[in-house]
Formats: C-alpha cells, sequence, structure tokens
C-alpha cells in the first residue's frame, strides 16, 4: 500500500530507469497554506498515513452487548481471536482487544471522524479537520445513513460499543479527551475522510492549493504483493495464496492481526488497520484474498469559470451559479479560540479557490458511505459466487483484488468505483478538465464486470505488485488493454516486482510450496531495472578516472542487485536512490547524465565518511530494522519483493520505515480447514513492556512463519490466555496483553 508516485501516464519502463520519489518529496501541509504562511508545501508524509489508516473503519452502537457473550483468546503470540454468538458481538471483542494493544492510536480513529484532529495534534490534525468538512464527509453519511443494511449497522454499533465501553472501564488511558463518546455516523465518516484522501485528493489538493495542478493521481512504487496459484498448477494440488501487504512497519497503518468468528457463519483471520472492525484482507473457512493498490483514474479535476463581478459565481451551461458556502470550525491544540475558514461546493463537488484559481474535486470515494459493508460481505462469502455478488455493490473505490478458494478458483480485478465519462476527445480525462459545462459532469458509474478481471485463467497463476492490470500472468493469458476505456486510465506498466515475478516464473511447470513462499520472499532486483530514472552512467563509469571515489563506484558496478545486509553494493545503492529520489522527484524520467553519475558518487562518499569514517560498508551497517531502543541490521530494498523503504535514522543511519509488513500464506485443501502461515514485522502490542511487542522480530528477519488456525478447538486448548471483557470494575480483570 503506497506512499510512493510517478507520472500517471508512464507505460512499459526502460532498462535501468531509477527512483519513485517518496511522498514526502510531492506532499504539503495543508494548513499552513489555508493559512497562507507557504504555498509550496507538500501534505506531510506522516499525515497521509494517518489518514490511510481510516480507510477501514465503521459505525457505531446503541444496542447494549453483554460482554460475558465475548470470549477473547491471546495465542502464544498474542494474536487475538475473538469468539461471540454474532458478528455484532464479535465486532465488540475486536473493538476491546485492538484498545488493549493499541488504545492511543484508536482515539485518533475516533476524532478524525469527529473532525476534531486539531485537538490532539494541533496543525496537521487541523488540516485533516478541513478536508473532513471540505468533502462533506459526514453530510454523506447522514444522506446515505438509511441505505445501509441492518446487519451492517448492527456490526458497526458493536464495534464503537466495544471502545466506548473500554473508554469507560479504562479512563485513566484516555489520552484525548474529546475522543470519548462518539457514535456511529462519526465512525463512518472517519471511512469516507479516509477512502477520499487515498483516492486522490492527497495528490490533487497540494496541487491546487499550491499552483501546481497538473495529472493526477500518480503510480506507487511502494505498495503491495499479491499471488495466487490454481491447484492444476501447484505440486499439491491446492490452491494458494499469497497476502503481503507494504505498509508502514509502525503507526496507524501498520497492520493488525486477529481472527473474528461468530456463530453466525463469520470465520475470518487476517490484518486490518486500527479502527478496522472486520478484516482487510485474509482468509475464511472457504475463500481469500489479497489486496494491492491500484491506480485507475479516482478523481477528476475542474477548473471553474469564475465571474469577475462575482468571485462566488462560475459559469455553468452558459448560466451564472453560486458557490455553496459553509463555515469549517477548527479546533486547535494550544489555540484556545476556534479558527473558522470557508469551504466551497460546486456541481463537481468540494471546490477551492487558489491564487491560479478555484478548483473542484469529484471523486467517488464520497459518494458512496458502503465501502466498509462491502468488505463485511467479502469476509461472509462463503463461494466465489457471494463473493463477486459483494463487489458487485462497487461501494469499494479501489484496490486490486487476488483471490483463491478451496473450490479451484482463482480470480484477479483491478476493482474500482469508474464513472461513466464522456468519451469526447476534447476532454482529456487524466488532467485539469474545463469546469463550466455538464457534459464532463459524470454521474453514473460502472457496473462491476467491466472493469478488468481475470478468472482461472489458463496460466493457472495470477499476481499483482501494483503494476498493470494487463500484465498479471503469463503473456498468453494476458488481457489486451484494447479492450478497455482508455478514460479509465488503468496502468499499463510493470515495475521491478513485477519484473521479477516474470523472471522466476519463467520455465516454471508445477509450483510447490517453497518456491511459491520463495517469490514472495524474494530479494533480488530484475536484470533490468524498472525505474524513472536510469543509473546506466553511474553503472558504466570508468573507476579509474575517479581514484578517490574508486570504494563506492566499484561496489556499486560489482553489484548482483540483492538487497541483502551483507551487501556493500546495496549500501552503496540505499544511499544512491536517495539522493537521486529528493534530487529528481517529480521530474520526467530520464537518464542520469556522466556528471550527475559523478555528482551522486560524490555525495556517497562524503556521506558515509561523515557519518561513520569510512567508506567500507555493508547495507546492514546503514540500514536498520529498529523497535523501540533495538535496532538490527536488515535486508530490503526499494521495489523487491521483500521491499524496504527508510527514513533518517541517528549516526547516518536509516531506519525502516515502510515495506514488507504482514504476510500470510494460505493453502486450501479439497477437504478441511485452510492451513495458515502468517508473520507480522514486530508483534501484537504496541506496549514496549508487552512480551509481544516484539515477539515476532526475529522470526520476521529471517522470513520465518507461525501457524494459524481458523479451528476454535484449537485456538482454545493452545491460548496462553482467554477471557471476556471486564466493564464492570468491581469483577476482577485479567493482566492486559500490555
Amino acid at each position: 500500500m503506497p506512499s510512493t508516485k510517478l507520472n500517471a501516464g508512464l507505460t512499459y519502463l526502460k532498462p535501468c530507469n531509477l527512483l519513485h520519489t517518496f511522498n514526502r518529496q510531492r506532499e504539503t501541509n495543508l494548513f499552513t497554506m489555508f493559512f497562507r504562511l507557504d504555498p509550496t508545501f507538500f501534505l506531510l508524509f506522516s499525515m497521509k498515513y494517518l489518514l490511510l489508516s481510516f480507510a477501514f473503519f465503521t459505525t457505531l452502537a446503541y444496542a447494549q452487548i453483554n460482554p460475558t457473550n465475548i470470549t477473547i483468546a491471546r495465542d502464544s503470540f498474542g494474536v487475538p481471536h475473538i469468539f461471540a454468538p454474532t458478528d455484532a458481538e464479535v465486532a465488540y471483542g475486536l473493538a476491546w482487544a485492538h484498545a488493549e494493544d493499541d488504545f492511543n492510536t484508536l482515539q485518533l480513529v475516533v476524532l478524525s471522524g469527529k473532525a476534531k484532529l486539531g485537538t490532539a495534534l494541533g496543525k496537521k490534525g487541523a488540516a485533516a479537520d478541513y478536508v473532513v468538512n471540505l468533502l462533506r464527509c459526514r453530510q454523506l453519511v447522514d444522506d446515505q445513513w438509511n441505505t445501509l443494511s441492518p446487519d451492517f449497522i448492527a456490526l458497526i454499533k458493536g464495534y464503537v460499543q466495544g471502545l466506548n465501553d473500554y473508554a469507560k472501564a479504562h479512563p485513566g488511558e484516555i489520552k484525548y479527551k474529546k475522543a470519548f463518546p462518539f457514535d456511529e455516523k462519526e465512525y463512518l465518516t472517519a471511512t469516507v475522510f479516509s477512502l477520499s484522501i487515498f483516492c486522490g485528493v492527497d495528490v490533487a489538493l497540494p496541487k491546487i492549493l499550491g499552483g501546481t495542478i497538473g495529472t493526477v493521481p500518480g503510480f506507487s512504487s511502494q505498495g503491495s504483493n499479491a499471488f495466487a496459484f490454481h491447484p492444476s498448477k501447484t505440486s499439491t494440488g491446492e490452491a494458494f495464496l499469497a497476502i503481503n501487504a507494504h505498509q508502514p512497519v509502525e503507526g496507524p497503518t501498520a497492520f493488525y492481526e486477529a481472527h473474528l468468528q461468530s456463530d453466525e457463519g463469520w470465520n475470518m483471520l487476517g490484518g486490518l488497520f486500527p479502527g478496522g472492525c472486520l478484516i482487510f484482507h485474509g482468509t475464511n473457512e472457504n475463500l481469500g484474498w489479497a489486496h494491492t493498490v491500484n491506480n485507475p483514474d479516482k478523481i477528476d479535476v475542474y477548473q471553474l469559470e469564475m465571474n469577475p463581478a462575482d468571485n462566488n459565481q462560475y459559469k455553468f451551461d452558459g448560466k451564472w451559479l453560486k458557490l455553496e458556502v459553509k463555515n469549517a470550525r477548527l479546533r486547535i491544540k494550544g489555540i484556545p479560540v476556534t479558527i473558522n475558514r470557508t469551504v466551497y461546493w460546486s456541481k463537481y463537488g468540494a471546490t477551492v479557490k487558489s491564487p491560479q484559481g478555484v478548483y473542484a474535486m469529484r471523486l467517488p470515494a464520497n459518494m458512496d458511505c458502503k465501502a466498509l459493508e462491502e468488505w463485511y460481505r467479502m469476509n461472509k462469502a462463503k463461494n466465489f459466487t457471494e463473493f463477486y455478488d459483494a463487489l458487485r455493490m462497487t461501494s469499494l473505490p479501489m484496490f486490486n483484488i487476488v483471490y483463491a478458494d478451496r473450490y479451484d478458483t482463482i480470480f484477479y480485478i483491478s476493482n474500482a468505483k469508474i464513472p461513466v465519462r464522456n468519451s469526447d476527445p476534447k476532454f482529456s480525462w487524466g488532467n485539469v478538465l474545463p469546469g463550466n459545462t455538464s457534459t464532463n459532469l459524470w454521474t453514473q458509474f460502472k457496473p462491476v464486470t467491466a472493469l478488468p478481471q481475470y478468472i482461472n485463467p489458463p496460466s493457472g497463476y495470477l499476481f499483482n505488485t501494483n503494476h498493470s492490470p494487463f500484465l498479471a500472468t503469463d503473456k498468453k493469458s494476458n488481457l489486451d488493454p484494447k479492450n478497455y476505456d482508455p478514460n479509465d486510465g488503468f496502468e499499463t506498466y510493470d515495475n521491478n516486482r513485477s519484473q521479477r515475478v516474470t523472471e522466476l516464473m519463467k520455465g516454471v511447470d508445477k509450483i510447490d510450496y517453497e518456491y511459491f513462499k520463495r517469490i514472495k520472499f524474494d530479494r533480488q532486483y530484475p536484470q533490468q531495472l524498472q525505474f524513472p530514472y536510469g543509473i546506466d552512467s553511474m553503472l558504466h563509469l570508468n573507476a579509474s578516472e575517479y581514484p578517490l571515489l574508486k570504494e563506492v563506484i566499484t561496489p556499486l558496478q560489482k553489484w548482483n542487485y540483492q538487497a541483502i545486509k551483507s551487501s556493500k553494493g546495496a549500501a552503496v545503492f540505499l544511499l544512491l536512490y536517495d539522493y537521486i529520489a529528493k534530487k529528481l522527484g517529480g521530474t520526467p524520467p530520464r537518464q542520469l547524465s556522466k556528471a550527475e553519475s559523478v555528482e551522486t558518487f560524490q555525495y556517497i562518499n562524503d556521506y558515509l565518511l561523515k557519518n561513520f569514517g569510512t567508506t567500507n560498508l555493508t547495507l546492514g551497517d546503514i540500514q536498520k530494522l529498529v523497535r523501540g531502543d533495538d535496532a538490527r541490521a536488515a535486508d530490503g530494498l526499494p521495489d523487491i519483493l521483500a521491499a524496504a523503504y527508510t527514513t533518517p535514522y541517528i549516526n547516518g543511519m536509516r531506519k525502516i520505515g515502510t515495506g514488507d509488513a504482514y504476510i500470510c500464506f494460505v493453502r486450501y485443501p479439497k477437504n478441511g480447514l485452510p492451513i495458515i502461515e502468517s508473520i507480522n514485522t514486530f508483534g501484537a502490542s504496541q506496549h514496549p513492556a508487552s512480551p509481544h511487542y516484539k515477539d515476532q522480530m526475529t522470526m520476521f528477519q529471517n522470513q520465518q512463519t507461525k501457524h494459524m488456525t481458523l479451528d476454535k478447538k484449537e485456538v482454545l486448548q493452545t491460548a496462553e490466555r482467554i477471557y471476556h471483557p471486564v466493564v464492570n470494575k468491581k469483577e476482577p480483570a485479567p493482566s492486559p496483553s500490555h
């Protein structure tokens, strides 16, 4: 799941094209722009990931649930297995267990739905609150609340009651007093907000306010991996599924693992983000799926034609119409008064005034509040027909889905809520559109059957690494992009990970389980690098002409493209990647010149000598996996299958902030429950004193997995601790996981 973006128009990338740029290079601090302090900054990297984490939330609770009906079983790794008679009670138990492990983050989820993040996070929180108002997230929830199904409403009521009850039972753990109590509509508001942000607002809005609006959104080079193999392709005759998100390793979008089982047919294990009331991707008894981020055209930006005599009027079909004007009241930590900011709305949607003009953003994500209900139907599906029926809701506005089941079906779809756009060539849908005519104001959406998808291809396998849906399997089985509307903007490019999978699958007839796992855990770049900035000149530079730089030139030129911690070439590449990303990020793809190559090598040489006193270093000397005060040498580099993306740490070292995260392998035998292995980066708890704070860290680094199960009997027989949520303080409470 992404944080690195490139121009949307890229198709196949040339050999040795290098380096996607981190979002922090392109994101603007919205708050400072709202207050006219600096219109050139971009959204804070940390803010984006805070927003992203809210993408998987739901809504509330009045029906009172008896906590004694709910059983929480913690396994030997502290992972919660929740058992209860009803789905609503299971959701309550999930909220309670997750609060035990990470209540601070859950409180931020609550505040986002109230548009009160500013009271906790100051200015960057107020920026998010402004966007909640700008996009009319709460109004959408109010308008569509009665369209939600009763069983889904019951589910979210249970989840919200669980968090509210936990807060009441643990008042000393409440860090943000504005968070509680909260209700179901506030909760669902957070969902609409986060999915809208993740569907392009995070790119479009800063560009509008910064005066650099252009094509949106961009391409992400981080993201995730997903693989499905048909039983006919495996040596065991079982379907294989790999679920592997590349996410921040800590914080609001680090994956939390849980197992949810009710007597109403819900039995699902997998990963979710803080605030999730269900499994985002994982497996139930019959089927499972993995998500990766996709980038079709999920947002359109229009420039309005304004009336010179009235700056609140815009021309639409030859008539001057008034912008709808509302006031957003922002509360900011440390500022004793309410800050008022005006938000605008036009026929196209959320509208923003900037020095360069007035622009509107139109996106499906803030037109449908039922995304979580669609996920719920996917969780409860018993076969492919039921799973596909869930997708017919088209409420989930994005995400690739790679699917496998016990019934010999594998499936892939580049899922999205795609508008029916005017095909007139005068409209360039990937760029800013004229905002003065109803001819480009779309109001309808395509059915799920119109999206790129495969079911049981002759090749026997499907995969996605955030690359093109038209390159999802072998060449003979791939879809033809000519059969799809180019205005939908589906990707047509490869990336390093997709190229590497293609290499690993070449000549493979039947795949065994160990080789299946090896593909996912691979730390090798493809023979031809797939980056926008080419380093051919660096690879062919004559080191003898630069004797003072020889110790950094030679390791790179001898490097075998393996991202292992003992590699000196990988160490040079790590610093090379960061330097070029900062220097060239956002510029058109091209090869580095000879002068730029020498400059880059000089930077690496100077950096190593300044911070370490030597250039004789390996990747592990520089790159660390850090949990609390435990910093370990780490493998991995950007855009490999076992990826790692770093941020500055201490003393010149860099720490992994994003990359390979929650991993789950599933085998589907014809009879019996799925066979499941998983691993998470650190552990189930966010409390440093917990034994589960980092008990998976060594296994994660060694690419080992732990056994997981959907079998209630096995869970209860082997559980480390079994208990019920304790709301009444007079009752003896078990020692929490933290």
